[in-house]
């Protein structure tokens, strides 16, 4: 995904909120740029999120964790386990990004201890030598007090990407979620992430939904979550079900072979 982002080209994932191994494959295998297991709001525990990563491994998208929360212990076991980018809840602070940074980086940059058991035969052996360049440090920009302090986030060295979780900024806000992009103060937050991010050669990212893709990529978001395995399958499974509702029976019964 870094690669995408040094080529100014837009990232395109998946959200991953089903615990499900055969789901995760079957989602990285259809082309998203990355694919996001979600330990924080999905249904997946430490062992699942693992295999979930073995089957991703499987496919072509780039691996992504967000953690149930900025601490250090769980980062670094998911990190060890083979995300390459880990996006962090919740950050709205200099304090909470310096954490969330020195989580993700080994020293010098950090503080992430050694041990990457599955990382390292992902990867391969110069892990840990290329592991602070390639390893995507993603604090979640999702509050009007992160809007707020969000140039001083912005100056935190390691961070790579911010991602807006655009439910939780509008709530903060005091908006409605499915009305919040009509809002001007709303509005105005996301051109600023924006701004502060491109002025920083960092990514800014942005949960979505396909209806809003294209506003996201006009707003000048690089990194786009387009949707969820959840949703996707809600979605088709009510779709096809009201194709079928449309079916005319026939006006006789036919006639018995017998």
């Amino acid at each position: 995904m870094k690669s995408r982002w040094r080529s100014g080209e837009v990232a395109y994932g998946a959200w991953m909120a089903l615990p499900d191994t055969a789901s995760a494959e079957i989602v990285a295998r259809a082309g998203y740029d990355y694919c996001c297991i979600d330990m924080q709001h999905g249904y997946a525990d430490y062992r699942t999120m693992v295999m979930m990563l073995q089957a991703i491994n499987i496919g072509s998208s780039s691996p992504t964790v967000r953690v149930p929360w900025n601490e250090p212990g769980i980062i670094g076991r998911v990190l060890d386990a083979g995300a390459m980018n880990l996006i962090v809840p919740m950050v709205n602070s200099v304090e909470e990004a310096r954490a969330a940074v020195s989580a993700c980086k080994y020293p010098p940059l950090g503080a992430r201890s050694h041990g990457p058991i599955r990382a390292a035969m992902q990867e391969g052996h110069g892990y840990v030598a290329t592991a602070n360049d390639e390893v995507a440090c993603i604090p979640m920009i999702e509050t009007k007090a992160a809007i707020e302090a969000l140039d001083d986030i912005l100056t935190i060295p390691g961070i790579d990407a911010v991602y807006v979780g655009p439910s939780d900024l509008a709530i903060s806000y005091g908006l409605p979620v499915a009305t919040a992009d009509e809002d001007d103060e709303y509005n105005a937050a996301l051109t600023k992430v924006v701004a502060s991010c491109v002025e920083r050669d960092i990514t800014p990212g942005i949960h979505s939904s396909p209806r809003q893709v294209q506003l996201r990529v006009e707003q000048g978001f690089k990194m786009i979550t387009v949707t969820s395995d959840s949703a996707a399958l809600g979605g088709a499974m009510a779709a096809e079900l009201r194709n079928v509702r449309t079916i005319e029976p026939p006006k006789e019964a036919p006639q018995s072979l017998y």
